[in-house]
């Protein structure tokens, strides 16, 4: 393959990458199917390609559709130990963020809500929200018509908007304080200051520190604020489950404000927020070890601020 060639595909490795992560939910699995698609561009007659582009994007969704159909994927999800892998922010896999829907459709919250789509439905919302594509092309890229294109994203827009929260988007500042609250209070015990921080509606999702069999899944704001209570209040324990003491570091994950456990410049746990009219609407806790390797690989290169609580 000629460097011609090679320079076209590498100039939409980005996209392709952003792409395959919101469908995948997987930094791991989309780095695959990219590469996927590079072994099938070095094979294919790309004299006869007329739109690179529009070829690469066809194939890359199908590669990620073929793997979302998978017997072992399906029972890998419908086990109920999933979650999506974050990145840090200024990771080029997080893609396009210029509006609303772009980032909307990166955040953690969401990327959970894309596991109740059929996999069509969640490759013609990526492709429509995240992306932007007319029904049209959408319709060549899935071997659908358009009027099939419009039902699915019909029927995904309707799905996620049930599970999402009605405020607007919050300010990065405002929403930055919000979290330093909700931390100050579950880290000192004020249980009816965490309460207070909270959407009546507000949901929580874990990996149980990395330990659950299974997704932990919390409602009401009391039931969550004890769970946060309990997973933020030092002890011994979980000093030597750490390996240390950790210091809690604010960052943005996914679009998101997040805290992050950092024990000797390593990442042990990242918790990201929704916030929502001045109030905490949903949280993901995700401590597994093989979900942080790419966001701790970022946190080695990265420039933190100082951490907000620098001994537990």
């Amino acid at each position: 393959m000629d460097s011609a060639a090679i320079d076209r595909f590498e100039a939409g490795r980005g996209r392709l990458a952003s792409l395959a992560y919101r469908l995948l939910g997987s930094a791991a699995d989309a780095e695959d199917a990219v590469q996927d698609t590079f072994i099938r561009w070095q094979a294919a007659d790309r004299d006869r390609i007329r739109v690179p582009e529009a070829w690469l994007t066809k194939v890359v969704t199908n590669i990620c559709l073929d793997r979302l159909r998978s017997a072992r994927v399906r029972h890998e999800r419908s086990a109920g130990a999933w979650l999506p892998e974050p990145l840090l922010e200024g990771d080029p896999m997080l893609g396009p963020a210029e509006t609303f829907e772009q980032r909307e459709s990166v955040s953690l919250a969401v990327l959970t809500l894309l596991e109740r789509l059929s996999p069509v439905e969640r490759a013609v919302y990526v492709l429509r929200e995240a992306f932007a594509y007319s029904h049209a092309e959408i319709a060549g890229i899935l071997d659908i018509t358009e009027s099939a294109s419009q039902q699915h994203v019909h029927r995904a827009r309707v799905r996620v908007a049930a599970e999402r929260h009605r405020g607007g988007e919050a300010d990065p500042a405002s929403a930055r304080k919000v979290v330093e609250e909700f931390l100050a209070a579950a880290t000192s015990g004020r249980t009816e200051r965490l309460v207070a921080l909270l959407t009546d509606d507000v949901t929580v999702v874990s990996d149980g520190a990395g330990l659950a069999r299974h997704v932990l899944r919390y409602r009401t704001p009391e039931r969550v604020a004890s769970f946060a209570r309990a997973g933020f209040k030092p002890t011994e324990a979980k000093r030597r489950l750490a390996g240390g003491s950790p210091a809690f570091h604010l960052a943005r994950v996914n679009g998101r404000p997040a805290v992050l456990a950092v024990v000797d410049d390593r990442v042990m746990g990242a918790v990201a927020f929704e916030v929502s009219d001045g109030k905490v609407a949903s949280l993901c806790g995700i401590a597994s070890a093989d979900r942080l390797a790419r966001l701790n690989h970022a946190w080695r290169l990265y420039e933190p601020d100082a951490p907000v609580i620098d001994a537990w």
